[in-house]
């Protein structure tokens, strides 16, 4: 069964459009484990507007499951980094400013810097993970960097979705059997849904993780967090 790690960025901006604790970054990563969730994902980002470097310390003790940190590999967060010591750290290409992540790496041009920060997590024990756009030659260029996974980058499925799913999974599929070929494990995020999720996950071979979380934060709003998880891990059964 393909895992389930809830971000909890969303919890992390609603506290801070009111500043206080009030909703709990802390208390969401214990309740998300309790409900099932396999893994917890977070993505600090420089200017903090949503989880803070604080969180991030904080979050670490009460992981019972898995840890995945996103983020550019700047300096300050490749020593936060390793610090910390997550389970996976995920790498993204974002710009400092970036609303969220909406492109995967080019895994060629970036090959030499990718290839130092891959080297320097996993020599500290950390899985790693690279952003993909589902691109064959992205796919082998992750390869060649030496990544544990690579995460595809699904925003282009979901947009498709409703409009042709089989059309919208082709490249999805065929970068993944590219991957395992290669020796990659495969994670999946962006834009899914208890919409889109079902079908992705049963097309998508060696599937190991997906991360999830606007959509289903939005979906707790109404439904409780706890029925909300079961939902979507009902979606990977």
């Amino acid at each position: 069964m393909t895992r389930l790690s809830v971000n909890i960025n969303k919890i992390a901006t609603l506290r801070n459009s009111r500043g206080g604790k009030i909703p709990s970054v802390k208390t969401a990563t214990i309740k998300c484990q309790e409900f099932g969730a396999q893994g917890i994902t977070i993505h600090p980002r420089p200017d903090e507007r949503h989880i803070t470097r604080k969180d991030v310390y904080e979050i670490k003790p009460l992981i019972t499951t898995e840890f995945n940190i996103e983020g550019y590999p700047s300096e300050d967060f490749l020593q936060m980094v390793t610090e910390v010591l997550p389970d996976q750290v995920t790498l993204v290409p974002d710009s400092r400013d970036q609303l969220t992540s909406d492109h995967g790496w080019d895994t060629w041009k970036h090959l030499g810097f990718l290839k130092e920060v891959i080297y320097r997590l996993q020599e500290n024990g950390i899985r790693t993970s690279i952003f993909v756009d589902p691109n064959e030659e992205m796919v082998e260029g992750a390869a060649e960097i030496k990544t544990n996974r690579i995460e595809l980058y699904t925003e282009p499925y979901a947009t498709m979705y409703s409009i042709d799913r089989n059309q919208a999974i082709e490249p999805f599929v065929r970068a993944a059997k590219l991957a395992d070929s290669l020796g990659l494990e495969i994670n999946a995020g962006h834009d899914l849904s208890l919409e889109n999720l079902q079908f992705m996950s049963h097309q998508i071979p060696y599937l190991k993780e997906v991360s999830i979380g606007h959509a289903l934060i939005a979906d707790a709003i109404y439904m409780g967090l706890e029925t909300t998880i079961q939902k979507y891990l009902d979606c990977l059964k």
